[in-house]
């Protein structure tokens, strides 16, 4: 237990590092988006099966204040979904390309990240916080992550990485985003790392 406490607190000030006050980093503690994009093929199926989710409009554009009680939840969440679901393809599971659906055993990258957005809001943090993204890994394949945008900077929950880390220290490429005020539209990301 000491050991995990200890684990928690040194993450906890590397990720506080991260978010230093100057200029030029604090420039990179946010995404930069450039306007609409399409949405994902899948997240456009989503939407169909599932419209409540995604007909929706917010009028208040709220990022989340970061504390020390809801990282703590965010951590929680973020590694019961990632030892809860097993890792599956869409083409093992559903026989099927990109069906984005909440897991309940099994998901591939997309279900994660809805799973923990739905299980978020449902804890009361607001929706205009938690977007679904998509990024490209090293070998060039698609991902998908949920990004939490807070006062600190935007983080990343991966089902790839239990850590919970800033956006730009990932290993991946930014390239879209679900609109923070329209969860059914898409926004593209400025990544110039």
């Amino acid at each position: 237990m000491k050991k995990f406490i200890w684990g928690i607190a040194a993450f906890i000030a590397m990720a506080t590092s991260c978010f230093v006050t100057t200029a030029s980093a604090s420039s990179s503690r946010f995404m930069v988006t450039t306007g609409n994009t399409s949405a994902p093929i899948g997240h456009i199926k989503f939407c169909r099966r599932n419209p409540s989710e995604c007909d929706v409009r917010f009028e208040t554009d709220r990022a989340v204040k970061l504390t020390q009680t809801n990282w703590s939840q965010l951590i929680s969440i973020n590694g019961d979904v990632n030892r809860t679901i097993r890792p599956i393809t869409d083409q093992d599971q559903y026989r099927t390309e990109e069906f984005w659906t909440y897991p309940t055993t099994a998901g591939d990258c997309e279900d994660y990240a809805l799973l923990k957005r739905r299980i978020l809001i449902n804890a009361r943090w607001p929706e205009t916080a938690l977007l679904i993204t998509v990024v490209r890994e090293s070998d060039g394949s698609g991902h998908a992550v949920l990004t939490v945008r807070t006062d600190r900077g935007d983080l990343i929950l991966d089902n790839q990485d239990p850590r919970i880390l800033p956006w730009s220290k990932t290993p991946y490429r930014f390239i879209k985003r679900q609109a923070a005020l329209q969860p059914g539209s898409w926004t593209a990301i400025h990544d110039p790392r």
